[in-house]
């Protein structure tokens, strides 16, 4: 089943992709949340016309991404977290927590657009995120997690 669609999908595809998938994740998810609609010839001739005229836009919205790339390649991320014994963390550091740090240097970046390599941090030490700010542009953001000063 071909499908335009309406938002990005994670693990699938962005807004206005035209994907295929198995009929019954189509027919029983995608269409019914409003995330695709059937690519049909004539919806395919309205996303290729809405595609050309996105396209001047979408280059400032690249250039403000890249501008916003920039930025975060420049700040130097520390999260302190409890620390146990040795160098083991009292919970985990994860997306959300990266995000918080992010947004204490001045940028606002969402949650779900994080991801921290590995899954969530459970020591002290050196890591890396890769953070998506546009469908071409992404940031791999190093960060450091130390001990909380008591």
């Amino acid at each position: 089943m071909e499908l335009i669609l309406k938002q990005d999908v994670e693990n699938l595809g962005f807004k206005d992709d035209v994907v295929t998938v198995k009929n019954g994740y189509g027919r029983n998810f995608l269409i019914p949340t409003g995330s695709a609609i059937l690519a049909t010839a004539s919806a395919k001739k309205v996303l290729a016309e809405n595609l050309k005229q996105r396209a001047y836009k979408e280059q400032k919205i690249v250039e403000e991404a890249n501008k916003v790339a920039d930025a975060l390649k420049a700040l130097d991320i520390k999260i302190a977290s409890k620390v146990g014994a040795g160098d083991k963390l009292f919970g985990s550091v994860n997306n959300i927590d990266v995000a918080e740090a992010i947004a204490k240097e001045g940028q606002s970046i969402e949650k779900k657009y994080i991801n921290v390599i590995g899954g969530a941090v459970k020591r002290t030490g050196k890591y890396n995120a890769i953070i998506r700010l546009h469908r071409e542009v992404t940031v791999d953001l190093e960060f450091e997690v130390v001990a909380a000063q008591a």
